[in-house]
């Protein structure tokens, strides 16, 4: 079968929560991988290629909101579509 439509550029920032200023539902669609220093990650919450961070859950730990404790690891960020 071939997939004759044009992917969406990937972004330099991306955010899956949807009330992030950086959400683009149009990209997350089409399944977004993330590699940290040429480890895959699947647990990404938000990343930023150009100042090289992801941002992932710690552990089960909330905050006061209720939502996911994020921390941020550094490093040589790519992204691709999976």
């Amino acid at each position: 079968m071939n997939d004759t439509t044009q992917l969406p550029p990937i972004p330099d920032r991306l955010s899956i929560n949807p009330r992030s200023h950086h959400y683009n539902a149009e990209v997350l669609k089409h399944g977004i991988g993330i590699k940290l220093n040429d480890k895959e990650y699947t647990n990404v919450e938000e990343y930023c290629i150009s100042e090289g961070w992801i941002a992932v859950a710690s552990g089960k730990t909330l905050d006061r909101k209720g939502n996911p404790l994020m921390i941020k690891l550094k490093g040589r960020v790519e992204a691709f579509y999976q």
